[in-house]
């Protein structure tokens, strides 16, 4: 019995020519039997359109590359299987951030896919290099002529070494081109595509990386579609802004300590970003579920781990209290007493506390949190602010509080944070490292 390769199918109406269309009248083409037909095809075409697409994720793999591609690509519809090369699903990616990933590398091997992203974050990248499954995996990939791609040291460290990078321009993290030049035609771009393969350079450009991707799998039409309500910068690698109302001296004794409470539905690109800048700044990043489980399923359904619950989160005094979006989890907030009543005992304190995305317009200013305060949010929920005459900008500092708009502007969010407990050259100091901005 022949098969139908459902790929090649086309609409019965495409096969009819427009006389003959005429001849047969419209009203036949609105008959039960051929609206059946054309929403089985769309049904069919919809499901053919799904891509799936691989992220391994390892003991030291640099979390916001992982998340990012993650967050981005579910975004656009594809189905991402996160795969542990380690032993067990849970891995300790860099900065103390944990991820659950969906399966084990070798639950993948049957899988046919398209499109392996590897994250980079070392010893992840030298993880997924001597892990011959994900090698495997990967070398099928290039044989059979799917993408396959690569950030910050695992274009190097993994790609190159496998011998994928043969004949190709490639990027990575500065670190390491000596190495990919051995094994590529090594550039400096923040993102380089050579036919199906993608590379990009870091943490800082893992936006911009992501984007690149969905064009890649799905076309340019559908990453505008995707990059515009992630409101990402123009500008990429220049330095970020501010604006800034009534300035105040942030202080801290020691290093700022930082609660960042994290629930059910938290867009996990914020929460991670927000965490892994403020880390790498040396603040000391308190992170609290404020679900039941220390384990919490955030909005584009990455499994993240917090440190601590709430409850305990809650004996403690913070230099400040920063809370990431996402419609699920700024809910969550707003629903948490204990949440609730500390921020407002922060604001009493004339302590720093902030929010972005959905958080400032259904936490903070719900609860009275914006009162007499400019603040911004996530676009389309700006008409929920009381005043919303500074949303224009991507971060808005007045006094003791910041707010931001959404995912693309959660790197300039962190390092704001950042200037203010340190100085600007300290925050400058990390976006280079990260690749944000340009040295």
């Amino acid at each position: 019995m022949a098969t139908l390769n459902f790929r090649h199918l086309t609409p019965l109406v495409s096969y009819i020519s427009p006389p003959q269309k005429s001849l047969l009248g419209s009203s036949y083409f609105r008959t039960p039997s051929v609206r059946r037909i054309n929403r089985i095809y769309t049904s069919i075409m919809a499901s053919a359109a799904d891509k799936k697409v691989l992220v391994p994720v390892a003991n030291g793999t640099e979390p916001l590359e992982a998340v990012v591609t993650i967050d981005v690509l579910r975004r656009a519809g594809a189905d991402v299987t996160v795969a542990s090369v380690e032993k067990q699903l849970c891995v300790d990616a860099c900065h103390g951030v944990k991820i659950v990933a969906d399966a084990l590398i070798s639950d993948c091997t049957d899988t046919v896919f398209d499109l392996v992203s590897l994250p980079g974050g070392m010893p992840g990248a030298a993880t997924f290099k001597d892990c011959k499954t994900l090698e495997s995996i990967v070398k099928k990939q290039a044989v059979d002529g799917r993408p396959y791609a690569a950030i910050c040291a695992a274009p190097a460290v993994a790609l190159g070494s496998w011998g994928l990078l043969k004949g190709l321009k490639a990027t990575c993290y500065p670190s390491f081109m000596n190495e990919l030049s051995s094994a590529a035609s090594a550039v400096e771009y923040r993102v380089q595509q050579d036919g199906k393969v993608l590379t990009s350079r870091g943490p800082g450009t893992a936006l911009e990386y992501a984007v690149a991707l969905i064009e890649l799998l799905y076309g340019k039409e559908k990453a505008e579609e995707i990059s515009g309500p992630l409101v990402m910068r123009s500008n990429h690698g220049a330095e970020y802004t501010f604006k800034e109302l009534n300035p105040v001296k942030w202080e801290f004794d020691g290093s700022p300590k930082i609660l960042v409470p994290i629930a059910n539905g938290t867009e996990e690109m914020e929460a991670v970003i927000i965490i892994d800048v403020l880390r790498r700044a040396k603040a000391e990043v308190v992170v609290a579920s404020v679900e039941g489980t220390l384990e919490i399923l955030a909005s584009r359904k990455v499994k993240l781990v917090a440190d601590v619950l709430l409850d305990e989160a809650i004996n403690s005094s913070y230099d400040l209290i920063v809370l990431p979006g996402g419609l699920g989890g700024a809910q969550a907030f707003a629903n948490s007493e204990k949440l609730v009543n500390l921020l407002k005992k922060q604001r009493e304190s004339n302590k720093p506390y902030g929010a972005m995305c959905a958080s400032p317009a259904l936490v903070l200013e719900p609860h009275g949190l914006l009162k007499g305060k400019k603040a911004t949010a996530f676009p389309a929920m700006c008409n929920k602010l009381s005043d919303p005459s500074e949303a224009e900008n991507r971060v808005v500092v007045d006094g003791n509080l910041v707010t931001s708009r959404g995912p693309g502007t959660t790197m300039e969010f962190a390092l704001v944070i950042a200037e203010k407990f340190f100085d600007r050259s300290k925050a400058l100091e990390v976006a280079k490292t990260m690749l944000f901005v340009q040295h």
